[in-house]
């Protein structure tokens, strides 16, 4: 299998965009932007603990309440209960909500898929509106990824 380098990176352009798509998910699902990219950390390192969460969250603001929020929101969700003896703290994933999310997001870098814009148009705000035109720049671009 052939290693991939920056140059293959470069070429596939998935950051050309990374910005309104990551604000589309942000709006679509009231998440604000530290949450989500914790969550694409929390799901390229698969099963974590409470502690792996803490060392992904330096980077970002403090917010005392994310955990609880991710995990009643559902975007995090226990893979194995602890049980006081042999296991002596919980397990986490992503849920599947989350992992769906992500997977949309890169589909969407790739040029797969177009981004909606229905729930973003029948909302008032100017800044969900100037959303909305660069998500329609964004569909229209068509040399999004330039995969063969």
């Amino acid at each position: 299998m052939r290693r991939v380098n920056s140059k293959d990176l470069k070429e596939l352009n998935l950051l050309k965009h990374y910005r309104i798509i990551r604000k589309w998910a942000c709006k679509t699902y009231s998440l604000n932007d530290a949450d989500l990219e914790l969550l694409i950390y929390l799901d390229a390192i698969d099963l974590f603990n409470k502690d792996d969460f803490k060392r992904g969250t330096y980077s970002y603001s403090w917010d005392n309440r994310r955990w609880n929020r991710l995990l009643k929101e559902g975007w995090i969700q226990v893979w194995r209960e602890r049980n006081r003896t042999t296991q002596k703290f919980n397990i986490y994933k992503v849920s599947y909500k989350c992992k769906q999310l992500i997977s949309r997001m890169y589909r969407f870098m790739l040029g797969e898929e177009d981004m909606p814009t229905k729930y973003l148009d029948t909302n008032n705000k100017y800044s969900w509106k100037v959303t909305a035109k660069a998500i329609a720049f964004v569909n229209r671009d068509k040399t999004r990824s330039n995969v063969i």
